[in-house]
């Protein structure tokens, strides 16, 4: 473990990466999410079938396919993330750190979606039509009505959607991001007779980052259900 305790700061900033990329992707996947969801219940005809279709789509393509989409291909289709530079202390959110969201926030909200849905269909029916009979417009009903108990009744799902999405951040490493598995990668190519500490380093920061994501969504259950 000498190797990891030695490049602290690397390891640090390796994690911070992988921070950055799931506070970002998972915030841009729950509004998306919520849009697909809203899309998918809603009165429109067309827009439940392109929200039926995108999540299908979505939900039986691989990450890396996502991923090696928006690094090779979507360049080509004048696609391009390069103006993305964005520099905070020793951290640099570039083209690649760009492509990396944009894959794992679309990959992820597909996901969400389905986890709001099932929160959308535990809300009474009645619910809803007694808000449409006082006068709310569908994007009321959603708002106001629906949601709100459809976010508590989703919470343990959409969580687990989220810890999903804190593992998946991984792929990046494949496609240029120098998060915590690129890192570790490195490390254990420089330090080969210390893999095992390395990687027991590593799994420990993920580790870490999902006990303390779950231990906040447990206790935002209980809150909401004290609210209730």
């Amino acid at each position: 473990m000498e190797a990891v305790f030695g490049n602290f700061d690397v390891y640090l900033k390796a994690f911070g990466y992988t921070l950055a990329l799931f506070l970002v992707s998972g915030t841009l996947s729950m509004i998306l999410g919520t849009i697909l969801v809203s899309m998918r219940v809603g009165p429109v005809a067309v827009l439940r079938v392109a929200g039926a279709t995108y999540v299908t789509l979505v939900r039986n393509t691989p990450l890396v396919i996502v991923f090696a989409f928006f690094s090779f291909a979507a360049p080509i289709l004048d696609i391009k993330f390069n103006w993305l530079q964005i520099h905070i202390g020793t951290f640099d959110f570039t083209a690649f750190f760009g492509a990396a969201v944009v894959s794992l926030a679309l990959y992820t909200s597909a996901f969400v979606c389905e986890a709001l849905r099932s929160g959308v269909n535990a809300v009474e029916l009645g619910q809803a039509e007694a808000a449409r009979a006082i006068g709310l417009p569908f994007g009321g009903v959603m708002t106001q009505v629906v949601l709100p108990q459809a976010f508590r009744a989703s919470l343990p799902p959409l969580a687990s959607v989220q810890i999903a999405l804190i593992k998946n951040t991984s792929v990046a490493a494949v496609f240029g991001m120098a998060e915590a598995v690129s890192q570790m990668r490195s490390l254990t190519n420089d330090f080969s007779s210390q893999r095992i500490g390395i990687f027991i380093c590593f799994a420990a920061g993920y580790v870490v980052i999902v006990e303390v994501f779950s231990f906040l969504s447990v206790r935002l259950e209980r809150r909401w259900r004290v609210a209730t």
